[in-house]
């Protein structure tokens, strides 16, 4: 799999923010053409044996992708930080609950029927919460909204077809 996300890509920024659906926005990439919808959470909690800690954090994004010709949608979290290696990035959309496989500060779902099945409910829902950990001991809880979600992945699945 490959990915591309705003923190990996050059200076000159080889990709264009399109347009803003409520708490999500729409970008599209060139060469090779991407589209995706991402989102920054509206509230993290960082915790370390169960108290208040804090933690430098990157980048915290949640992504659903899409590219010319693919049938499907990709869905990746970007922590802003190295999970635990072996750890398991858990995600609950109001119930419904996923294990993403994390990888150095990226996590993404087990196969691409689980991204199918994270969208889904993510399209039935308000808001979803991640929680992952560190490599030095901290859990971070990330809670995103939905709204504009539909529109935006709608939106970028058009604009990469």
């Amino acid at each position: 799999m490959i990915v591309f996300f705003a923190s990996e890509l050059p200076a000159e920024e080889p990709y264009k923010r399109l347009e803003s659906k409520l708490d999500w926005s729409v970008f599209k990439a060139e060469d090779p053409t991407e589209c995706w919808s991402a989102s920054k959470p509206k509230d993290s909690k960082v915790t370390r044996d169960g108290q208040t800690a804090s933690v430098d954090r990157g980048d915290i994004l949640f992504f659903v992708k899409f590219r010319p010709g693919s049938t499907g949608a990709e869905v990746s979290f970007s922590g802003g930080y190295s999970f635990t290696p072996g750890s398991i990035v858990t995600m609950d959309v109001e119930g419904k609950r996923f294990e993403l496989i994390p990888l150095d500060d990226w996590a993404w779902p087990k196969s691409e029927k689980q991204d199918a099945e994270i969208i889904a409910a993510m399209e039935s829902a308000t808001s979803f919460v991640l929680v992952s950990h560190s490599a030095k001991g901290i859990q971070v809880q990330d809670t995103f909204s939905l709204r504009g979600f539909s529109s935006s992945i709608n939106e970028a699945k058009r604009r990469c077809q």
